[in-house]
């Protein structure tokens, strides 16, 4: 009998075992959870924690709550200059009602998201930059097309239970023959400025070489007009002395001032004079003896 009712007991644990465990079921913090029971959403659970289902024909559809990636391919987009831009960017985007997300993709797989709001995000992209022109979309003013581009994308991503938290540019970019006009011109830009400035750097050269060679001019002018008064006073202080010791006494005078004049005449041994020795000029010379 004790035999008998162990078994039973044996037997009742291994059905209840299954039967327990595919009735319970776990939705974690970053989960998000449908009931799906004859193909059909049965019950919705956004909450974290433990939950009971159908054990036999109900089953449990996760959904990943947390804040999600997706990284779109580069495209090109025409702005307002009719000129196309590659467009690099991505969004962050978060299930807000699985529900809604579950019937709106089929599957509830991301790839079927990514279907969905790709194109969403790509046609406001579009719209976005259809009036702006090159400048603005690479400058500040990209922020605050980003965040009107995401005001207006969430609006239509509620729809298919998304939330999108924000849209970002990585990278902005022209095509290659764009971009190599594009460099052309700001490369004889760049050369236009650099003429303009090494011919306004010559101009001003020129004038600080003009301006120095006026100070210089000026200052020599001056330097050789205090010269000459300098010299002149001298001269003019010489002539005084001369005077007065010519005065004082005349024939000592006039005996230094030929001596002076021997002196000049008589520099180098190879010198010669040819004069008369009757002449004034040897009249000391003729006393000596």
């Amino acid at each position: 009998m004790n035999q008998k009712v162990l078994i039973a007991i044996l037997i009742v644990i291994l059905i209840a075992v299954p039967v327990v465990s595919r009735t319970f079921f776990t939705v974690h913090e970053t989960q998000k959870a449908l009931v799906i029971r004859f193909g059909k959403v049965d019950v919705t659970r956004d909450k974290p924690g433990l939950y009971m289902k159908d054990p036999f024909f109900a089953k449990v559809r996760y959904f990943d709550s947390r804040l999600l990636t997706m990284d779109f391919e580069p495209r090109q987009i025409l702005t307002g200059e009719k000129k196309y831009v590659i467009v690099d960017s991505f969004v962050k985007w978060r299930i807000d009602n699985p529900l809604t997300y579950f019937l709106a993709t089929g599957t509830g797989l991301e790839s079927e998201a990514r279907k969905l709001l790709e194109p969403l995000i790509n046609e406001k992209l579009r719209g976005a930059f259809g009036d702006k022109k090159i400048r603005e979309v690479v400058s500040a003013d990209r922020v605050i097309i980003m965040k009107s581009i995401t005001k207006i994308a969430n609006k239509k991503a509620k729809k298919i239970g998304i939330t999108v938290v924000d849209v970002r540019i990585k990278r902005i970019d022209l095509p290659d023959e764009i971009s190599e006009s594009v460099f052309k011109r700001m490369r004889s830009e760049r050369l236009k400025i650099a003429k303009a400035l090494r011919a306004e750097g010559g101009a001003e050269a020129e004038k600080i070489r003009a301006e120095a060679e006026k100070e210089k001019r000026i200052i020599l002018a001056t330097a050789f007009g205090k010269a000459e008064r300098t010299k002149g006073d001298g001269d003019k202080k010489a002539a005084a002395l001369y005077s007065q010791a010519y005065r004082q006494h005349p024939e000592f005078y006039a005996f230094y001032r030929s001596l002076e004049a021997y002196e000049a005449s008589f520099k180098d041994q190879k010198d010669i004079l040819i004069l008369d020795p009757n002449t004034e000029f040897f009249k000391y010379f003729k006393k000596m003896r």
